[in-house]
């Protein structure tokens, strides 16, 4: 698994709209700021995620965008591999592989077959709503210095 450019930006807007959940819409220069993205950049990458249904725009002078649904319900592995793609770390593994002739006697596909199911298991069981906790819990965190 490789988190692109695209992929990171989109999880850090992901994370700040589900941040400003309760708000109406977040405009995208406010977002570009938060999230130290390049604005024009930050535009095509909220486009692909309203096309995968993860965020919602609105219009006009009091326009911007919102999540689509609430951050309990979109999940950190659906838009991994949404924006960048299979999480396997060789391409073996996806269905339908034809590439290679030892396939079935091959004994790294077993290690590779676990590191997959491993990371699945660890993003598919993270939802927005769990990161916006753990960020809040880390921002409540009271440093003490003498």
């Amino acid at each position: 698994m490789r988190i692109t450019y695209r992929g990171d930006y989109a999880l850090k807007a992901l994370l700040d709209l589900a941040l400003h959940y309760d708000e109406n819409v977040v405009t995208i220069n406010d977002l570009a700021k938060r999230t130290d993205a390049p604005t024009k950049f930050l535009e095509q990458v909220l486009l692909g995620l309203k096309r995968g249904g993860f965020v919602e725009s609105r219009r006009g002078k009091v326009g911007g965008y919102r999540l689509a649904k609430p951050p309990s319900e979109i999940k950190l592995g659906y838009v991994v591999r949404f924006v960048d793609g299979p999480v396997e770390p060789i391409s073996c593994l996806e269905g339908g592989y034809s590439g290679c002739r030892d396939i079935y006697r091959c004994v790294l596909k077993n290690v590779w077959e676990r590191v997959a199911k491993a990371t699945s298991e660890i993003i598919d069981n993270i939802t927005f709503e769990d990161l916006v906790s753990q960020l809040k819990k880390k921002q409540g965190a009271v440093v003490y210095a003498i």
